[in-house]
């Protein structure tokens, strides 16, 4: 899966390819990479028309998988002759958030494939790791890194993100994945992101019925992608 990206332009750059109306992030700088959890830029249809708006990359987890996680975590708590209140447990245990979204019928995911819960996130490269290909490998168009986007979704959470900070309500997104072309494939034969490279393939992901803008769940052409770095956790913009 995809862990780690880049957006090695700036905040101008965004607002014209992907014809926002309205923004409100600030003065935001490149991002050489973009971790889970970390806050980064989305593009969404807001209630004035088309926003640049920050979020924190990952949406909540399914309920299985923190029912899971909470039972674990109350059977070592019982291990340790520790009373435990489930219920309690089960609201306050951290959700780190699901990155990369698969399977769109699942139940969890089928809710936010609204057009109110689509939008685009802004990059230039990507890593996927390969220890045996010396550690995170960045893919991108060509050594320019010019700009493109995921499809993505979003929704507004309450939920704990980390222990320290308790229960918190954000803005959250993730993108959607799918097989790989024969470049990502080659490194990891698992999975890569759902890649938009045109504005009408924008415009569908945005405007389209679900049906229609799932299409776009698809691989790139074999050859689109290239790598353009090596064994570095960041992606920084290459020098001009």
């Amino acid at each position: 899966m995809c862990n780690l990206y880049s957006i090695t332009t700036n905040q101008a750059a965004i607002s014209s390819l992907f014809r926002v109306v309205n923004q409100y992030v600030g003065n935001l700088s490149p991002m050489s990479g973009v971790f889970p959890d970390y806050k980064a830029p989305i593009v969404r249809t807001g209630a004035d028309g088309r926003e640049l708006a920050l979020a924190r990359w990952g949406m909540p987890s399914s309920s299985k998988a923190l029912m899971d996680a909470t039972k674990k975590r109350a059977e070592k708590l019982q291990a340790k002759g520790k009373t435990v209140d489930f219920k309690e447990l089960l609201r306050m245990e951290p959700d780190f958030g699901t990155t990369n979204i698969r399977n769109v019928k699942s139940n969890h995911w089928t809710r936010w494939l609204g057009v109110e819960n689509r939008c685009v996130v802004p990059f230039s490269s990507f890593s996927e790791f390969n220890k045996a290909e010396g550690g995170d490998i960045w893919f991108a168009l060509d050594e320019a890194r010019p700009l493109l986007c995921f499809a993505g979704i979003w929704t507004n959470w309450t939920s704990v993100r980390k222990v320290k900070e308790g229960e918190t309500t954000n803005d959250l997104y993730a993108f959607l994945t799918t097989e790989p072309n024969a470049e990502v494939g080659a490194v990891h034969p698992k999975a890569m992101p759902v890649i938009l490279t045109t504005a009408d393939e924008v415009e569908i992901w945005m405007n389209a019925p679900a049906d229609e803008a799932l299409k776009l769940q698809r691989p790139l052409p074999d050859g689109a992608l290239r790598i353009v770095a090596r064994g570095v956790k960041e992606d920084p913009a290459p020098a001009k």
